[in-house]
């Protein structure tokens, strides 16, 4: 367990976190530990200094734990947002297009659901074979994402099966 960590090993996770390392996905705890220091930040304003990519939050440059969809034009459909796992920012981000690798090719970005979660479905990438959760706010805006996340915690596990990987763990780490 973490408490049995040396001071240097719990500087070194953290570290690994903030610089977006490769094991930065499955240490959601780190996250979880730095999320009130980069609201902070957010609420100053004060962008961290971490790495910027597409893909990525413009304000802390954390990875997306959820997709959401809110209504659009009726040309446009509905409208694409990103949710920061670290500070909890959502931006716009196109509805064609995977946070994680940048696929465009709409036959290569499957999206799956399941009846028992009308307002979830996972957005999936055969490229990069990652996905996000998405949220459809456009019909119903009362689904909370923290909440909904959990409870449509069967499609995460459907996701693992077929081989997919979250591109930032949810709150039950999956």
């Amino acid at each position: 367990m973490r408490q049995e960590d040396l001071p240097a090993t719990r500087r070194t996770r953290l570290l690994v976190y903030w610089e977006g390392g490769r094991s930065s996905r499955e240490d959601y705890l780190s996250r979880a530990i730095l999320r009130p220091y980069v609201e902070t930040l957010r609420s100053l304003p004060v962008p961290p200094d971490r790495p910027h990519t597409k893909g990525r939050c413009p304000f802390c440059g954390g990875a997306p734990w959820i997709s959401v969809r809110r209504e659009g034009s009726l040309m446009e459909g509905a409208k694409r947002s990103l949710g920061c796992a670290l500070c909890g920012v959502e931006w716009p981000f196109g509805r064609i297009l995977c946070p994680s690798c940048h696929e465009e090719d709409p036959r290569k970005l499957p999206s799956f659901s399941a009846a028992e979660h009308p307002a979830a479905r996972i957005e999936t990438c055969e490229t990069c074979r990652r996905y996000v959760k998405s949220l459809d706010l456009s019909e119903d805006a009362r689904p909370i994402p923290e909440v909904d996340d959990l409870a449509s915690l069967s499609l995460d596990l459907w996701a693992l099966r077929e081989g997919f990987e979250r591109i930032e763990p949810g709150l039950a780490g999956l």
